[in-house]
């Protein structure tokens, strides 16, 4: 397995980095930790993302090896995503993530406030 750098403007590990720095991506990959899910599962999970950002995010996901989608082949359709070992891997340091702006995010909130009163 070759070494990436990703300070090298040519190493696709940017492209890894454009991925997952996407806000639907991570939050669809830590919510598929728990379980497989269904579209409409994860549509009501994810406050805020469309129908559409859903889908082209769930097929990004899928097209780069992180996320696999299961259609069960039934009447109605039934089609379930889940986490592929390498989405595994990165779902688990997404997750930290998560926690981090959840204790943080008043803080953060705090600092934009007195930067934006500053400028006044």
């Amino acid at each position: 397995m070759k070494s990436g750098d990703v300070y090298d403007p040519t190493c696709s590990a940017r492209d890894a980095l454009e991925l997952i720095a996407s806000k639907w991506a991570m939050l669809i990959l830590p919510a598929l930790r728990e379980e497989p899910m269904r579209n409409s599962a994860l549509l009501r999970k994810i406050g805020g993302i469309s129908q559409k950002m859903l889908t082209q995010t769930l097929r990004e996901l899928e097209r780069n090896g992180l996320v696999i989608r299961s259609d069960k082949q039934t009447r109605p359709p039934h089609v379930e995503y889940t986490l592929s070992p390498l989405g595994a891997s990165l779902g688990d340091a997404l997750s930290v993530l998560d926690r981090w702006a959840e204790r943080h995010f008043t803080a953060l909130d705090e600092a934009r406030e007195r930067f934006d009163n500053e400028r006044v």
